[in-house]
């Protein structure tokens, strides 16, 4: 049992080393800000670590993580509603420093498109980071959220929608990119 300790967690930090960088970055989108995306992924690793021998072994870790972050997001976010509704004052949100191979960072504004996303309802949040910043199928936000497919499908269509319609942002996407 002893030799099994240290393999677990060489394994476990080489996922941790590895996937740090997306679980942030998707983590940043859910909450909307930097020390809320950092206590979500902490204890979201702490709960894989614990099961890590069945998590390391399972045929997607990193989808079996996801999941294990949007739920303890959802939990948060039913648990205490006001603090997890996007700011009013954005001025003071923590932004995510973009990464060269990030596409979002090529939009005019990302400020605005980090705001506009900020002020959709959870589930729609949700499905929007997974499907298009996480650029999952449909299938696999479904497993991620515990969800139907169709309730990925409807959620992600209305966060689009609702994102098409924030003042300026629909701008910046119409025009922005066509200067």
């Amino acid at each position: 049992m002893g030799d099994h300790r240290p393999v677990r967690s060489e394994d476990f930090q080489d996922f941790v080393v590895g996937r740090w960088p997306r679980l942030m970055r998707t983590a940043f989108l859910l909450t909307g800000e930097q020390h809320a995306a950092e206590d979500l992924v902490q204890s979201t690793l702490e709960q894989v670590f614990v099961a890590w021998r069945r998590v390391g072994s399972a045929d997607d870790p990193e989808a079996y993580v996801r999941r294990v972050m949007i739920n303890a997001h959802a939990r948060r976010h039913r648990r205490r509603l006001k603090e997890f509704l996007a700011p009013r004052d954005v001025s003071g949100l923590v932004r995510e420093v973009p990464g060269t191979g990030d596409r979002i960072t090529q939009a005019d504004d990302r400020d605005m498109l980090l705001a506009a996303l900020a002020q959709l309802p959870v589930r729609q949040r949700q499905a929007v980071v997974l499907r298009y910043w996480e650029d999952l199928t449909e299938t696999q936000a479904a497993a991620a959220m515990g969800c139907s497919v169709g309730t990925v499908k409807s959620s992600a269509a209305k966060g689009i929608a609702k994102l098409r319609a924030a003042p300026g942002l629909a701008e910046t996407v119409t025009h922005g990119g066509r200067k």
